[in-house]
């Protein structure tokens, strides 16, 4: 795929509860509060599980990352639907590779930001 900066992908999901006790299975990761109904009797998403969602994006684009920084700036139950929003902020041609650098923007489905962060790797030709 050709990349350009300022190129935007997208992709959304909703959580669903045994998403989240599958993912405390996986990652051991059993805190209280991924595993006793919260807010409005709902489990909080795993803030990796949320952040997951730029994988898919980076899975298309075979990218590889090397460095990933998320600030988690709200909760997310299970039900919500999160749309992550990758922006192509860097890319440049090296031997044998694509250096790139992404700035991503995750919202719920009411359009408050619930994660943004930027990501630095690369993309093998």
């Amino acid at each position: 795929m050709d990349l350009h900066v300022g190129d935007v992908l997208s992709w959304q999901r909703t959580f669903t509860e045994e998403e989240i006790l599958r993912f405390a299975e996986i990652t051991g990761d059993r805190g209280r509060h991924h595993l006793d109904a919260g807010e409005g009797g709902r489990l909080m998403v795993h803030g990796l599980l949320t952040a997951s969602l730029a994988t898919k994006l980076g899975g298309d684009l075979d990218y590889i990352a090397r460095q990933m920084v998320m600030e988690y700036l709200r909760p997310v139950f299970a039900g919500d639907t999160i749309t992550c929003e990758v922006t192509v902020t860097h890319v440049a041609q090296k031997d044998g590779l694509r250096e790139i650098a992404l700035r991503s923007v995750y919202r719920n489905q009411h359009g408050k930001e619930v994660l943004v962060g930027t990501s630095h790797g690369i993309i093998r030709d």
